[in-house]
């Protein structure tokens, strides 16, 4: 009898159930559409920053980030702030964007860890998004792009020690199970903001 192969890592586990959702996602976002003008991408960013913002907020109050990942040096809220400026938005416009209620439930270190997965994903893909909307737009970092490149040179470095992070965990498969959930939950809740805000293909 042959013994049982070893359960998945994390990491795998992650990429693995969260594929599919992060694929049909990536179709529907405009970035790659000739739709995509300065209209589209300001609306774009608008409906991000009503997911970010209560999302961000709801980690930091729960302070359920797992010990050992600096949180402080992950947070994209005020990129996003400076891109609506530069994109024409002011204080009072921005206060009063439309913000998502309906989150994915985090009520765990587990749970939190696969939130942030997702967020530290969307970081990494923003490099090649931040090409197309430089060479669509002529949008750089300081005309409404920091957002796309808001870890800059050390984009791949900080995914590294992300990954490097998550390759160090030592859950059981409760844990584990709990990560994955989030993580799906975090493309499903962000999937259906962004179509509510009438911003997908």
């Amino acid at each position: 009898m042959s013994p049982a192969a070893p359960p998945p890592s994390l990491i795998q586990a992650l990429r693995t159930e969260t594929a599919e959702l992060h694929v049909a996602l990536e179709k529907r976002l405009p970035f790659f559409s000739e739709q995509l003008d300065l209209d589209l991408y300001q609306r774009l960013m608008a409906a991000y920053y009503g997911f970010y913002q209560p999302l961000e907020q709801r980690l930091h109050v729960l302070a359920l980030i797992p010990t050992g990942l600096d949180q402080s040096l992950r947070i994209k809220l005020p990129v996003l702030r400076a891109d609506l400026k530069a994109l024409g938005l002011d204080e009072t416009a921005i206060e009063a964007l439309p913000t998502c209620q309906a989150l994915p439930r985090i009520d765990s270190r587990a749970a939190a860890l696969g939130v942030s997965y997702v967020l530290e994903g969307a970081t990494l893909g923003g490099q090649i998004l931040r090409r197309r909307v430089a060479g669509q737009l002529g949008l750089d970092a300081s005309s409404g792009a920091a957002f796309l490149n808001v870890y800059g040179e050390l984009t791949g470095r900080r995914w590294k020690d992300f990954l490097q992070y998550l390759g160090d965990r030592n859950l059981g498969d409760a844990q584990t199970l709990e990560v994955t959930r989030a993580a799906k939950a975090t493309f499903t809740h962000f999937e259906h903001w962004l179509d509510s805000q009438k911003v997908l293909l």
